[in-house]
C-alpha cells in the first residue's frame, strides 16, 4: 500500500510549495492515474512516492510518504527502489548503458538476482515491452520511443510491487501508447502489481486507470474512481483538463436532454449509450 499523509514539499531554493498538503492512499493492486495542468505537480509528487523526493531532490518535506509499509525519509533510497520501479518522463536521464541488452542487465545484476533467474527476466521483459529485436541494438541508435520502452523493460525485469510511471507514452505512437497500458494491466494482473501513471493521453489512461488524482498548484483536488471523478467534467475542463470526448458527449446529452445519461468512459460504452437513444 501507498500512504501519502499531509505531505507538502518546496524545492531547494524555491519560494512556492510544488505540494501542498497531500493526502493520498494506493491500495495494493491498484491503478492511479494522476492528471492535471502542466506545472500541478505532478511529476513531483511521483518522486516523492518512488523516494527520490527528500533522497535526491532537497528542499522542505511535510507530512509522510510510507511504500509497501517503509518511511520514504528513513528508509535508503536503495530499500525503496527494490520496491518502487520508476520511469521517468526523461528516460536519457535513467539509461545507464550503451546496449539495450546491457541496460537491462544492469539493473539485474546491482540488485543481486541470483545469476540463474537472469536469462528469463531479461528475455521476459523485453518480450513483455515488446522489444526482443532490439537485443543487441545501441541505445544511441534508437528513437525516443525506442528508448522509452528499453526504460520500461529495464524496470519490469527487476519486478518490483510498484510501477511508477511519468508520462510513458510521450514519446510513443497510439498503436505502441496502448501496448504499454495493455502491459501495464496484465502485469497488474499476474502479479498483483501496483500501478502509478501520469499521463496526458486521458482517454487511453481512464481505460485502465480504476482510480484517478486530479492536481492543480500542488494540491489534489479531486480523487476517486474514474467514473466518479470523471462525472465532474465540468470541474476538470475549468482546470484546463481535457477529458475523454465519450465522457463530454455524454454529460452534454444529459444536459440537452435534460435527464441524467450515464458517464461514459469508453468508445464500448458511448455505442452502447448511442444505440440506445436511437432505439
Amino acid at each position: 500500500m501507498i500512504d501519502i499523509q499531509s505531505l507538502s514539499f518546496t524545492y531547494k531554493d524555491e519560494e512556492h510549495p510544488a505540494l501542498r498538503d497531500v493526502t493520498l492512499t494506493v491500495p495494493d493492486g491498484g491503478f492511479l492515474g494522476i492528471i492535471g495542468p502542466a506545472g500541478a505537480g505532478k511529476t513531483t509528487l511521483v518522486r516523492a512516492v518512488s523516494g527520490v523526493i527528500p533522497h535526491h531532490y532537497r528542499g522542505d518535506f511535510y507530512g509522510s510518504v510510507s511504500v509497501d509499509g517503509m518511511d520514504t525519509v528513513d528508509t535508503p533510497l536503495t530499500d525503496l527502489s527494490r520496491a518502487v520501479g520508476m520511469v521517468f518522463q526523461d528516460v536519457d536521464s535513467q539509461i545507464v548503458s550503451t546496449e539495450v541488452e546491457d541496460e537491462i542487465l544492469y539493473g539485474l545484476e546491482n540488485f543481486g538476482v541470483p545469476h540463474s533467474e537472469i536469462p528469463e527476466r531479461l528475455d521476459f521483459a523485453l518480450e513483455r515491452v515488446g522489444i526482443a529485436d532490439l537485443r543487441g541494438r545501441s541505445i544511441a541508435s534508437l528513437s525516443g520511443g525506442q528508448r522509452q520502452k528499453v526504460a520500461i523493460a529495464s524496470v519490469i525485469a527487476l519486478r518490483p510491487k510498484i510501477l511508477v510511471l511519468d508520462e510513458p507514452t510521450g514519446e510513443l505512437d497510439p498503436v505502441s501508447s496502448r501496448q504499454v497500458f495493455s502491459l501495464l494491466s496484465s502485469l497488474r494482473k499476474d502479479f498483483g502489481i501496483t500501478v502509478i501513471v501520469v499521463e496526458q493521453k486521458i482517454m487511453l489512461l481512464c481505460e485502465f486507470a480504476d482510480r484517478l488524482a486530479v492536481m492543480d498548484q500542488g494540491a489534489v483536488v479531486r480523487q476517486g474512481a474514474t467514473r466518479d471523478v470523471l462525472a465532474g467534467a465540468d470541474e476538470l475542463e475549468a482546470l484546463g483538463v481535457n477529458c475523454p470526448r465519450v465522457t463530454t458527449l455524454s454529460q452534454l446529452l444529459s444536459k440537452r436532454l435534460g435527464r441524467s445519461m450515464p458517464v461514459c468512459v469508453n468508445l464500448d460504452e458511448a455505442e452502447t449509450m448511442a444505440r440506445g437513444l436511437m432505439a
